[in-house]
Order: C-alpha cells, then structure tokens, then sequence
C-alpha cells in the first residue's frame, strides 16, 4: 500500500452552517476549527488546506461554561507604549459576538500562514441572516453540539 497524497484539485470544499444557539463557546469553536482544517474528511492532510467553508450564524446565542470564563481577562495592545487593554470575557461576547467567536476558533488553528488560510473559510455573524444562500446545497445547516 501506498500513501495517498491529495492534489489541489482533488480538494471539494463544501459550506455548512453551524448554528452557535445555546451551545458552549469551546465546543462550537472547537468543531468549526477541524471542519476549517479537513479533519472531517478521508483525505485529510495536515500540510494543506483541505477544508470546508464555515458559516457560524447566532454567535449572540452562544453560552460560556465555568465558573470564572465570563470575568477572564481578554487581551489586546494598541502598539504603543503602555497600550495593554484588557475586556472580560463576558463583555466581549454581548457588544462583539461574532468577533469573539472568530477570537477563539483562530486560537484552534496553526498558529502560521496555513492557519490564516483557513480562517479566511470562516464567515461568523451574530444574527440569523446571512448572505450566503447562493452557496448551500441541501440541507448543510447543523447544531454545533459536541
């Protein structure tokens, strides 16, 4: 047997829609993150980018678990002197949903230019509407549970 090796344009990507309704930050991230990667699928190959298109719709509805996850710190710098800011958890979700949600699914990427490949395959929106239509075939939409 030989090692099967994916070509470029072997590659199909598809778009599913993961609805973040109720459901833990982590895990949501968590699955968006292998589905962007190719986990998902037979020809995976963690030197390419062989994954799907992702569209996280209701990113508002999204819960955080744990005692402290809504009072730990969220960190950012203005690049200048002294410019550490610092927001909740908890308060980044409720005034930037989908900016919080695209925070932590980049954390569960390649931290290098693969890794940005793909975070460019994920679409995040607080609200239900979208305007990707176009691109669904069927029924692609799923619960973003475990």
């Amino acid at each position: 047997m030989k090692t099967y090796a994916v070509k470029a344009d072997e590659i199909q990507r598809d778009w599913i829609v993961l609805d973040a309704t109720g459901v833990p930050m982590g895990r949501l991230a968590a699955k968006a993150a292998a589905i962007l990667r190719g986990k998902t699928k037979a020809i995976f190959s963690p030197h390419m980018d062989c994954g799907d298109h992702v569209i996280i719709i209701n990113a508002e509805r999204t819960i955080l678990t744990g005692n402290n996850k809504g009072d730990e710190p969220i960190y950012r710098h203005t690049l200048y002197p002294g410019g550490l800011k610092q927001v909740p958890r908890a308060e980044l979700l409720e005034k930037r949903p989908d900016y919080a949600v695209l925070r932590t699914v980049k954390g569960m990427l390649p931290h290098n230019r693969l890794g940005a490949q793909m975070l460019t395959k994920l679409r995040v929106y607080a609200g239900e509407n979208h305007p990707h239509e176009a691109q669904i075939k069927g029924a692609a939409k799923a619960k973003a549970e475990g």
